[in-house]
């Protein structure tokens, strides 16, 4: 959720929802278990998400909504590729570290795609589909200048990373040390990013 939005219920009803996902995933959380965290009724939540689905889903939709405002921002601020994917990677080192953003919620949501209603699903592979667009532009533009030293094509190479990323937060999760992220994403970036001599 953006950060200029004024807090409101609907707003509220989302952030526990995204809490209880990141905790325990989809089916780890019920109506009665935001309603208690935020102090409303039931019946509120479903006037603003007459459906879990309803609810998981604009979750979803507007985390994708916020990547892509994000991503675009970044790209405005940071615009050399080496920088772009240390940025991205220290994102998430600082959201792990803080625990403000412990875990991707579409990662997490992907773990259990089979299990996920379609909309949901669909929703899931959207934002994947979008982080692999944009990390293959960086990994594209990065091998025509020479600042990124890559190995594959470009959106193996973002695949793989994003697949890096992904895999550092769960193992970061698994040991319940936040190093732990970092530790695997730093020998991941020194073999992008060619250093001078």
């Amino acid at each position: 959720m953006s950060m200029d939005k004024p807090s409101n219920t609907a707003d509220d009803i989302l952030a526990a929802a995204r809490s209880f996902i990141v905790a325990g995933g989809y089916n780890g959380f019920s109506y009665a278990d935001i309603a208690e965290v935020i102090g409303i009724r039931k019946a509120s939540i479903h006037h603003h998400f007459p459906s879990k689905v309803d609810l998981v889903q604009t979750l979803v939709r507007r985390y994708l909504e916020d990547a892509v405002t994000g991503m675009a921002e970044l790209e405005r601020n940071v615009p050399e590729p080496p920088e772009l994917l240390r940025t991205y990677a220290g994102f998430w080192a600082q959201c792990i570290e803080d625990a403000s953003r412990p875990f991707c919620v579409c990662a997490l949501l992907a773990s259990e795609l089979p299990a996920l209603p379609p909309e949901i699903a669909a929703g899931v592979r959207a934002y994947f589909q979008f982080l692999s667009g944009w990390l293959t532009g960086v990994f594209e533009r990065g091998a025509a200048q020479g600042t990124l030293t890559i190995s594959a094509a470009p959106r193996i190479e973002a695949e793989a990373f994003m697949a890096t990323v992904h895999g550092a937060m769960l193992s970061a999760r698994a040991y319940g040390d936040v190093l732990t992220f970092g530790m695997i994403l730093t020998p991941t970036l020194q073999k992008l990013i060619p250093t001078a001599d």
